[in-house]
């Protein structure tokens, strides 16, 4: 990496996610107060609403009222077949 070219505050920051508890370690040069223990060392913490440990884009977690309503046909269909049957 070449010398000089970053802000003095590029420095290592953790990044803690708030939904899910996570927490990061990487450089950058957010401006904040606030210190944090991670891993052992004391760090500059920054809170985040999200990052790619709770945002459904990135952990493939998705809700769809529109696909709990097809389950929920497909079981009732499921079972009047099985009443039906009988």
């Amino acid at each position: 990496m070449k010398k000089e070219i970053h802000p003095d505050t590029y420095r290592e920051v953790v990044f803690k996610d708030v939904t899910s508890g996570e927490m990061f370690l990487v450089k950058s040069t957010v401006q904040t107060d606030e210190k944090i223990e991670f891993e052992g060392k004391e760090y500059p913490s920054f809170t985040i609403d999200t990052s790619s440990a709770s945002h459904p884009f990135y952990t493939g977690d998705t809700t769809s009222s529109k696909k709990a309503g097809r389950v929920d046909r497909f079981n009732k269909r499921v079972a009047a077949a099985k009443n039906k049957q009988k």
